[in-house]
Parts: structure tokens; C-alpha cells; sequence
């Protein structure tokens, strides 16, 4: 019997004591009636999210069950932005400290990802991710939720990497061109 795989996903807001329903929410949503369940959380600043993932990686006893680190957050190519801070994905990766064995950490394209191949290797060695993925365009007015979910629709199947982003692509070449996706592993 397949392992069902679930998301855990955090997205960034300006003030996470007043939650409002993002379009990031419906879209899991969505999933959720597909068969594919989430956790989702908002938060506004670096000690809400190491909390989050904290309440993840130590107090969820379903942790291996999140194949998907989600993260809607704004940023630079190699950072988050949160309350006005940049954190560096080393910092975040630190943050993690091996704990991703498995995971696949995923950034929406609020912020793009354009890292080196030493930059990319050090995330994944210093979290022990399995693979980080994203996208190279950043747009406010095009967002890469249809795609995201495509990808997790697509992640559920037991297939490597190379396989899944072929599939990907076969499945919708154009938005993962415009948006150039990216996956690092």
C-alpha cells in the first residue's frame, strides 16, 4: 500500500494575529477535494515560521508523511523576506539542520529561485532535502499556483525526480517555460 503524501505549507503575511483566506489556501483546498491533504500556516516573521516548522519536525507525529515544504513567501533569489528581513537560504537551510531527509522543499513564484549549483547543493546537504524546486520568474500579476499544484497532483505518483519534472513539463511545457521552473537536487 502506498504511503498517502501530504503538504505542509507556509506562506508569509503581513499580519498573521488577523488570518485571511489567500488564494494559496483555496488552491490547497482544492487539492483537498482531489485527495491530497495539507497543513497550512501564515506567518509574519522568522519566529512564527522556525515555531511552524518546529511544531512540524518535533510535534507532528505524521511528519514523514509531508513529501512538500511549501513556501509562499516574497523574496530574492537566494531569500525569504519576512517582515521586511531578508533571511538567506543557508539561514533557512541551518533552520532545518538535516532534518528534510526525504522532502521536497518548494518555493511558489513570489520569490524566484536562482541559485548557484554550490549555493543549491549546501541547502540541500545542510537540510538534507531531498530536492528544491521553484521558479527563475518572479511576477506579482502571474502566479504559479495552477503549476504548483500540477506538481503535487504529479508527486503523489512514486517516480524519481528526472521523471516527475519531464511529466511536469509534458503536462504543461508553456506555464513551466513562462515560469521557468527549476529543481535542484
Amino acid at each position: 500500500m502506498q504511503l498517502e503524501k501530504h503538504i505542509f505549507c507556509i506562506e508569509s503575511v503581513a499580519d498573521s494575529d488577523n488570518p485571511i483566506k489567500t488564494a494559496t489556501l483555496l488552491g490547497l483546498e482544492q487539492l483537498a477535494l482531489q485527495g491530497i491533504s495539507s497543513i497550512y500556516n501564515q506567518c509574519e516573521d522568522i519566529e512564527e515560521f522556525e515555531e511552524q516548522l518546529g511544531a512540524l519536525i518535533y510535534d507532528d507525529t505524521h511528519f514523514k508523511e509531508y513529501e512538500i515544504i511549501y513556501f509562499v513567501m516574497q523574496g530574492t533569489r537566494n531569500a525569504i523576506q519576512l517582515n521586511n528581513y531578508n533571511y538567506t537560504l543557508q539561514e533557512v537551510a541551518e533552520i532545518f539542520e538535516g532534518k528534510m531527509k526525504g522532502k521536497i522543499i518548494h518555493f511558489a513564484n513570489n520569490k524566484p529561485l536562482d541559485l548557484s549549483q554550490e549555493e543549491a547543493h549546501y541547502f540541500l546537504d545542510v537540510s538534507g532535502a531531498r530536492a528544491l524546486s521553484g521558479y527563475g520568474f518572479h511576477s506579482a500579476a502571474l502566479s504559479s499556483l495552477p503549476l504548483d499544484q500540477l506538481f503535487f497532483n504529479l508527486s503523489q505518483e512514486d517516480c524519481d525526480l528526472k521523471e516527475l519534472v519531464a511529466r511536469l513539463h509534458q503536462k504543461n511545457y508553456a506555464a513551466c517555460k513562462a515560469l521557468d521552473f527549476r529543481l535542484y537536487y
